[in-house]
């Protein structure tokens, strides 16, 4: 059969174009393959399973997650990077996270690993001499990770729910400091996750500067619209220190391992 190939009987095809072709390439080891849209089911499979064989690797049993705007600078005036730093350094001393028992590490400060707010909470465990970790995306302006989160635990993700998902799973605790979308976003996936009953365990959640949360959400609103009930209005609350903080996760019942 013609195929439109220029060959006679006498011509022998040298083994190279095969060994060169793109179909010959291990699947493992070809990049335009793993990368195509048929294996996007298998990228998402992979970005779970490198960060949770890692974290059970080094014992990250649990984590209070800190979420916040990455647009925040030091210094700028507001005091929430400051805040954030000097939270993220209180509760790393509190909460055990500086503790290894049983190769198990509890209330592991957890961020999205870029600038602004994250920064400043991977600084303040820094600080207090804890792990931490960075949970970093790859998005369109390129956001480099912070140079405070543990090496260790610097993870680059693609899929913003597969991000949130490691997020949620070893979640002890949440602080929200002020944010745009992202920030948001990621709160109210947690406060759903709670509400509907799809996360369990005990989740205290604590919105930080309520002035504000008060003025950016009328949280109160959706309650007396009757489009939540008014109990989950106490799936949260608010502090003005990073000491009020601290205090409201331990008050909600944040579990603190013993020496």
């Amino acid at each position: 059969m013609n195929r439109g190939f220029a060959l006679t009987v006498t011509d022998r095809p040298s083994i190279e174009n095969a060994l060169n072709s793109p179909a010959y390439r291990l699947a493992a080891l070809d990049q335009d393959f793993l990368l195509g849209d048929s294996t996007r089911g298998i990228r998402f499979q992979l970005e779970y399973m490198k960060a949770e064989e890692t974290l059970r690797h080094l014992g990250i049993e649990s984590t209070i997650v800190a979420f916040g705007s990455a647009r925040v600078r030091e210094n700028d005036g507001n005091g929430w990077y400051e805040s954030a730093r000097a939270f993220a350094k209180l509760s790393s001393e509190q909460s055990g996270a500086r503790l290894t028992k049983h190769n198990k590490h509890h209330n592991v400060i957890a961020t999205g690993g870029g600038p602004g707010i994250m920064e400043a909470a991977n600084r303040g465990a820094y600080d207090a001499g804890a792990m931490s970790i960075g949970y970093n995306i790859t998005l369109q302006h390129e956001q480099e990770p912070n140079p405070y989160s543990t090496p260790e635990l610097t993870f680059r993700f693609h899929y913003f729910n597969m991000r949130k998902m490691h997020f949620a799973m070893r979640a002890a605790a949440l602080v929200v400091f002020p944010g745009g979308f992202g920030t948001l976003d990621e709160l109210f996936e947690l406060l759903t996750l709670r509400q509907t009953g799809k996360m369990t365990k005990n989740l205290p959640v604590v919105l930080y500067d309520s002035k504000f949360w008060k003025s950016a959400i009328n949280f109160e609103h959706f309650a007396l619209e009757k489009l939540i009930n008014p109990k989950d209005l106490e799936l949260f609350t608010y502090a003005d220190t990073p000491k009020q903080a601290w205090q409201a996760l331990v008050d909600r019942g944040l579990h603190i391992p013993k020496e």
